[in-house]
């Protein structure tokens, strides 16, 4: 190149007519979404981490989002156009628009398709509602919406609505969207009434001994109840040995397919759960902690924000910030280490152990994760004593479980029982099974707990033990009852699909493999060997839970159900079952 074509800097000039290269920022747009954030750009600048929580201000105030408006966001966040793509196109809660797509209409209806609501008729349901045209709502299936109590469930945006038949929907372009506010929860001032954040102000005041506390709670059979099962008390220790600053990880993103007890605490209780944050903080040794909510609860994420300005102008959380963070539809981000990528502002990618979270969590820093659930139960255990929490479950399972039960009982709701509780105790303590409906099979953990015939009723359903024992595992305490009237194949099937919709796709095994195995569940005459020969892959190849359990509900059902699985190669079953891993918890 000739010497006259370099500057005097050495940078080579442009030749011809310069055009920018790369996706341009309309202006007009880069006004609109900078004058959304406003409030956001002004208190401290747009932080990465919060890239979720802005597609989603941006989202509620526009109704979708384009290309335009993400290429304006990312020139506001100086990050390049693919890092805000690939966040927003990983979410199934965020409505994307490429240039010359139609927005979607202005109104969603959600109609839950998972097991509990399609014992309930929910895929006829859905079906009816999309034969019936509007212009301006649309109607989608969706994976669970945590009311498996009220099958068939079904949300307007995401606040549930109650439906029984499509003609009670009267939807028009003049209907408002419904919306729901939280009502009959005990809020600040009855929690304090009631003794409530008495503990937190002792430990505030120095009145109380943290180290005591925290021995107690390792003396209590605490466990982790969002579906690992890990002691409490020493994940407590383990996070306050590393050196600070730490954070807490709340898990309040309760996606397991037939689990509804966090929404239930939180929306009778929630200051509860929140003592539990402020305690764990002042044992631990944290200094931020956030909530991580499902964005199907929005009225519980409306009343948290309210009662969480209540805390903090009484000053209860001088010792540590509390921030409430919001998911988008990913039932992956309730994997730990996939929540903690969703909080940072990232695809929620489960990473690769070693290092734990304990060690190595939110940006870099020794992080706790806590479920809802478990958390909730802290006060009252460091309160009353770990003997008295131990004492309530049945021999060889202290403490007490909430159990989700919902399926083909009379009266669908939560349970609150000794660990070690049945199925059959469980199904009496709901009034027995529906009228007409004999009992079959049961899940014992959710979608991915496996499947057991009503013959195995008796076994404890706790951590371990007999329910390890046959291929299953306990999960979340979410519990289906299964029927006579029930195909446990289809149910198998519907499960797999789930998983197959859910998977985060960043490896193979998992990716590929819950795809195959919906695809080959549903041929007329499944093969059940090749169908185990990719669960054992699955099994052992995959990153994380979702993967390696995902394959437990068609075992299950090849080994216990053969007669369900129409025209199958049902000479194999036993070998196939025989060959099963055992279960993975924590899914």
């Amino acid at each position: 190149m000739p010497e006259s074509s370099y500057s005097p800097d050495k940078t080579p000039k442009r030749q011809g007519r310069y055009k920018p290269k790369g996706r341009q920022v309309d202006l007009n747009r880069l006004r609109v979404v900078a004058d959304v954030l406003q409030p956001h750009l002004q208190q401290t600048g747009l932080q990465r981490d919060r890239l979720i929580e802005y597609l989603h201000i941006l989202q509620d105030k526009i109704g979708y989002l384009s290309a335009a408006d993400l290429a304006a966001l990312a020139e506001l966040m100086r990050l390049p156009m693919a890092e805000i793509w690939e966040v927003a196109s990983f979410y199934d809660h965020f409505d994307l628009i490429s240039e010359g797509e139609t927005p979607p209409p202005r109104r969603t209806i959600r109609v839950c398709t998972s097991l509990s609501c399609m014992l309930q008729g929910s895929h006829d349901l859905l079906a009816e509602l999309q034969a019936m045209k509007f212009e301006d709502a649309r109607f989608v299936a969706a994976p669970c919406l945590g009311a498996c109590d009220k099958a068939p469930a079904a949300a307007d945006g995401h606040h549930l609505i109650p439906i029984a038949r499509a003609e009670s929907l009267k939807i028009t372009a003049d209907t408002p969207a419904q919306r729901t506010s939280l009502q009959g929860y005990k809020d600040f001032d009855a929690y304090c009434d009631a003794g409530g954040y008495q503990l937190v102000r002792a430990l505030s005041a120095g009145k109380a001994d943290r180290q005591g506390l925290l021995a107690e709670l390792e003396a209590s059979a605490l466990r982790g109840l969002g579906g690992a099962g890990f002691p409490t008390g020493r994940k407590w220790r383990i996070v306050s040995s590393y050196d600070g600053p730490r954070n807490l990880a709340v898990n309040g993103d309760e996606g397991e397919p037939g689990t509804f007890k966090d929404r239930h605490y939180l929306s009778t209780d929630p200051h509860r759960m929140i003592e539990g944050v402020l305690i764990a903080a002042h044992i631990v040794g944290i200094d931020k902690a956030y909530i991580y909510m499902r964005d199907e609860y929005p009225e519980i994420i409306e009343m948290l924000n309210t009662e969480l300005a209540k805390v903090t102008k009484a000053g209860l959380d001088a010792h540590v910030d509390i921030e409430l963070r919001r998911g988008a539809g990913a039932y992956i981000c309730g994997e730990e280490s996939a929540m903690i990528e969703s909080i940072e502002g990232k695809r929620g990618l489960p990473r690769h152990r070693p290092p734990y979270v304990a060690e190595t969590g939110l940006f870099g820093q020794p992080t706790l994760v806590n479920n809802i659930e478990t958390l909730f139960w802290v006060r009252d255990i460091l309160e009353r004593g770990a003997e008295w929490y131990n004492r309530q479950g049945k021999e060889g399972h202290p403490g007490f479980r909430t159990y989700s039960v919902s399926g083909r009982v009379k009266k669908p709701r939560l349970v609150t029982a000794a660990a070690g509780s049945t199925a059959n105790e469980l199904i009496a303590a709901c009034g027995g099974m529906a009228d007409g409906h004999h009992f079959k099979a049961y899940l014992p953990g959710g979608a991915s707990g496996g499947i057991l015939p009503s013959s195995k009723a008796d076994i404890p359903l706790d951590f371990g033990g007999n329910l390890a024992e046959e291929g299953c595992f306990v999960g979340s305490h979410a519990v289906v009852i299964l029927s006579d009237q029930d195909n446990i194949w289809q149910a198998a099937q519907n499960l797999m699909r789930f998983f197959a919709h859910e998977s985060c796709g960043q490896c193979t095994p998992c990716r590929s493999g819950t795809d195959k195995a919906a695809e080959l569940m549903a041929a007329s005459c499944p093969d059940t060997d090749l169908l185990g020969e990719l669960a054992a892959t699955m099994a052992d190849a995959s990153i994380c839970g979702l993967g390696q359990a995902a394959p437990n509900p068609l075992l299950s059902a090849i080994k216990h159900f053969p007669q369900d699985i129409m025209g199958g190669n049902v000479g194999k079953k036993e070998s196939l079952a025989a060959k099963a891993k055992p279960p993975v918890e924590g899914a």
